[in-house]
């Protein structure tokens, strides 16, 4: 069995956990407490390089991360996501996702419903997984989607699209929660949400924001899961006072 038929099977019946990744070290700790996906996200922009948000993620970006997670990933699927303007059309779309498989990724997510694009996709073999709701590399703003029934609407209908054509997972980013639970309703492939409620087959969040690195940025839907900030401020710390005082490098810490 893939893994998409092992992801599909869970829906409704066991809840699907995917978190990103965009290290070695941290592909590591997530295979080893057994995530269902790893997404080698372009949050990498915002939460690795700074950037105010994911648009300025090249392919050269993505590819190089995602080769660093396939190294400490050894079980869980990984999941590459396709940076802006690399899928715009389907044969610069196979170009780009091709480029992902040969990194060692096992799929990509695109943005938005693009049925040309992902039906290329399926159909050379590539694994894809849809994202609907609040799309980071089109908007001017984060802010939730679907309060207005015209814009709900049309999420809906891009779910069921992006589910007709055979994605094995849909994102859903910053929606109701009532829409959620209507898409995840009405569409055979398991849905996974990020600021969408407790309706979905699975919930994802990026990393850095679970483990609280960044003590200045909480939307509404993360919980951090740990307050690293403090934690790695504290250590550094200690070692700039010890090492000040000359009391490291002591004799424990010292080859003779």
């Amino acid at each position: 069995m893939d893994f998409q038929e092992r992801i599909r099977q869970k829906k409704g019946k066991e809840k699907i956990i995917m978190l990103t990744a965009y290290d070695y070290q941290m592909a590591k700790i997530l295979d080893q407490v057994g995530v269902d996906l790893i997404l080698v996200g372009d949050s990498l922009g915002m939460v690795v390089q700074g950037y105010s948000d994911t648009k300025s993620v090249t392919m050269s970006d993505m590819i190089y991360h995602t080769k660093a997670v396939t190294r400490g990933a050894k079980k869980t699927p990984i999941i590459g996501d396709m940076p802006i303007n690399t899928y715009n059309t389907p044969n610069e779309a196979l170009v780009n996702a091709k480029k992902f498989i040969e990194a060692g990724a096992h799929g990509v997510k695109i943005e938005g419903n693009k049925p040309e694009v992902v039906k290329a996709l399926l159909d050379a073999g590539i694994p894809v997984q849809g994202h609907v709701g609040m799309l980071p590399q089109m908007a001017d703003v984060y802010r939730v989607r679907g309060k207005k029934p015209e814009e709900a609407k049309q999420i809906f209908r891009d779910a069921l699209e992006l589910d007709r054509l055979g994605v094995f997972s849909i994102v859903i980013e910053c929606v109701p929660e009532g829409l959620a639970k209507k898409i995840t309703e009405a569409v055979k492939a398991p849905t996974i949400g990020i600021g969408a409620g407790k309706y979905c087959d699975g919930q994802v969040l990026v990393i850095n924001d679970m483990l609280g690195m960044d003590l200045s940025f909480k939307p509404k839907f993360v919980k951090r899961y740990a307050e690293l900030n403090n934690i790695i401020r504290d250590a550094v710390s200690k070692f700039v006072k010890e090492v000040s005082a000359g009391v490291y490098p002591d004799e424990e810490h010292t080859y003779h």
